[in-house]
């Protein structure tokens, strides 16, 4: 008996209960329809990513008997009845590709929740119980690809109306959220995939799965940038008494070979650190250096300490006031804040620094759990429904309408999504011409039909959408006038 425990045998790759729901399905069943939505949740609308990787990594790939004898071992183990047979049929009649359909919005897109992304149905009437089988791994992904990159897209929006309102170099808005989960989260592949998703709207990043992802998965050129940086260890181990010499000795080392050296702070006392070592015996140096020097804590109230450092090294290196009245320090030196930060101590953050009438320009930020792992598939509520049979060649439009939660109300029928007058809208798929159906097949039968480049989907998440889909995400920046009441 095999028994290799092959963890991404797709045949093992879901729930154990879903190897015994073949047989329960109405006699005379022949296609089943089911499709994915964002039922709601902290944000109203989502930025749609992931699909390409996982039809790519799962699907193009077929099952093999060996998968089979693997899967049927673990069933039995579990107790749960296996259908080997069907399992073998498919292996034989589709040369283990699983005969399904999946149509899908354009990735990148941003939609409002309770909208319809994917679409499911089986090609082959023989194995109606595919449509279904496999929903554990294409929820999952699905759900947490787009609910990072979701994140990620709503912080794209701060920085965004933070720069606006303080900065003359909006153009700058990519430069901003470093990713720094890759330590922080549960998997490689969560590391991967989140890591791809960040990047549709930032390009910095410290997470190497991520552009490795983007690059199997979506053609991506040069799709993230990392800066030097140092960690506690390197400058611990100079002794606190040569923290000075530590950083002159990187900045030494580092000078004319890259463009921008993170400087760590905060390793014994941050404000010293900054005032008398980067402000004080440094100064001449970090004023000289071809690039820019970033000085990072790593420790603090992630709110308050990217505002404090920037007025202590404008104390030293000065500061310009720019067209809208907001001080910026010179171009050698930044502050970086890499701690503590999720989507609303980012906010808060560029909330205080208008209040003390800095700008955005001043501090840039890296972002770990709070953006790969402070999150799940209830965060925007994410399922998988069937909406439609077809029994004995009869169609049936089916929903789940529980009395105890309204929002885990499905939605009946096939179908199709719908834009129109600069709205989104779910509709019944007979309703409108299918050239009007921004659901388009992307797979059918082990074989991809459609393959977006990332250059596509940063284009199309990159598109003007209205107000509503992130009011209130930006809507606390904006207690304040243009010239905040601190200048005032």
């Amino acid at each position: 008996m095999a028994n290799r425990a092959n963890i991404a045998n797709l045949i093992s790759n879901t729930d154990s209960f879903k190897q015994a729901q073949h047989s329960m399905y109405p006699q005379g069943t022949e296609y089943l329809s089911s499709y994915i939505e964002s039922r709601g949740g902290i944000f109203p609308s989502t930025m749609f990513v992931g699909l390409q990787a996982f039809l790519r990594e799962y699907l193009t790939t077929p099952i093999t008997v060996d998968d089979i004898d693997d899967a049927e071992f673990l069933s039995r183990e579990q107790g749960v009845p296996f259908n080997r047979s069907g399992w073998i049929d498919l292996l034989n009649e589709h040369d283990g590709f699983l005969p399904v359909e999946i149509e899908a919005v354009a990735e990148g897109t941003v939609v409002p929740t309770s909208n319809v992304l994917v679409q499911i149905i089986n090609t082959d009437p023989k194995y109606f119980w595919i449509t279904n089988f496999f929903e554990t791994a294409l929820l999952r992904g699905v759900w947490y690809p787009t609910t990072v990159g979701t994140i990620s897209w709503m912080c794209r929006r701060i920085i965004e109306e933070a720069l606006r309102r303080t900065s003359d170099h909006p153009e700058m808005a990519r430069k901003y959220l470093h990713d720094f989960g890759f330590r922080g989260v549960s998997s490689l592949e969560s590391a991967s995939l989140g890591g791809m998703a960040h990047l549709v709207n930032f390009d910095q990043t410290d997470t190497a799965a991520g552009p490795l992802a983007a690059k199997k998965y979506y053609n991506a050129v040069t799709p993230g940038f990392s800066v030097v940086n140092m960690e506690h260890s390197a400058v611990s181990a100079w002794t606190r008494s040569q923290e000075g010499a530590m950083f002159r000795a990187i900045l030494d080392a580092y000078r004319g070979r890259t463009p921008i050296v993170g400087l760590l702070t905060d390793t014994y006392d941050h404000e010293y650190c900054v005032r008398k070592i980067l402000g004080g015996e440094l100064k001449e140096l970090i004023q000289n250096f071809p690039g820019l020097v970033g000085a990072r804590a790593d420790s603090g109230d992630p709110e308050k300490v990217p505002a404090e450092t920037t007025e202590w090294l404008m104390e030293s290196f000065g500061y310009e006031v720019n067209s809208k009245g907001f001080k910026v320090l010179p171009p050698c030196i930044r502050v970086v804040q890499g701690d503590g930060l999720t989507f609303e101590t980012f906010r808060g953050l560029y909330i205080e620094l208008e209040r003390r009438g800095l700008s955005a320009d001043n501090v840039f930020c890296g972002m770990g759990g709070g953006l790969l792992q402070r999150l799940n598939r209830d965060t925007l509520n994410f399922g998988q429904k069937t909406n439609a049979v077809c029994v004995n060649g009869q169609w049936i439009d089916v929903c789940k309408t529980p009395t105890g939660n309204s929002m885990k109300h499905s939605k009946p029928g096939r179908l199709a999504l719908k834009y129109s007058d600069g709205n989104y809208q779910t509709v019944p798929r007979d309703s409108i011409p299918a050239e009007e159906n921004l659901l388009k097949p992307v797979f059918r039968d082990g074989k991809l039909l459609r393959m977006w480049n990332f250059a596509e989907l940063i284009e199309r998440s990159e598109r003007a959408v209205p107000e509503s889909y992130y009011k209130d995400a930006i809507a606390p920046m904006r207690i304040f006038s243009p010239l905040s009441e601190y200048q005032r």
